[in-house]
């Protein structure tokens, strides 16, 4: 892999970073219990997230590693997503319903 796809990566790996955390920050502060729910992830770890500055969520972002996860490891969910003979609405609903039987996301 050349430098320069390298770097066009990482670049690539923080606006992801930063995108993610803002919009997870605009969830949680808006509407607490709903943001924790469609991001899968603790109380602990969401007052972690919103109450980050903004420093502090430029910095996590600049990370060259991805602090986000998709919820799509699981093959159901994913299918039922990407799933083209049924309408986008039943589709959603079949997927939130698999997703929120899954564990949510824990610090340490």
């Amino acid at each position: 892999m050349s430098a320069t796809t390298t770097s066009d990566m990482l670049t690539e790996i923080k606006e992801v970073n930063l995108s993610y955390l803002l919009l997870a920050q605009r969830l949680l502060r808006e509407d607490k219990p709903m943001g924790m729910f469609r991001m899968g992830i603790s109380e602990q770890l969401a007052d972690v997230l919103a109450s980050l500055s903004l420093a502090q969520t430029v910095r996590l972002a600049a990370s060259n590693q991805v602090p986000c996860r998709f919820r799509f490891d699981d093959h159901a969910i994913l299918s039922s997503l990407a799933d083209k003979g049924k309408t986008l609405a039943h589709a959603q609903t079949h997927s939130a319903i698999l997703m929120a039987g899954q564990p949510v996301e824990q610090i340490g």
